[in-house]
């Protein structure tokens, strides 16, 4: 799995002992949404995403990448 954010949300939730409905549940969100998230959908709502990853004390932000000056 090349995507870091769901294999995230994947395996915090199975360290939890959650169930995909029960993490959709605590999150307040759709259970279809988490199966999007931990597939890796390109196209998911930053505040949706930012319900599940409360829960593990993590939020969406700008992160540094490297990049060389033009």
């Amino acid at each position: 799995m090349n995507k870091p954010l769901a294999a995230f949300v994947k395996n915090r939730r199975k360290s939890a002992g959650l169930t995909q409905p029960r993490l959709a549940e605590k999150a307040g969100v759709g259970l279809r949404f988490i199966r999007d998230l931990e597939q890796g959908k390109a196209s998911l709502r930053t505040d949706t995403v930012n319900k599940v990853l409360f829960l593990f004390g993590k939020c969406l932000g700008p992160i540094d990448l490297p990049r060389e000056d033009a």
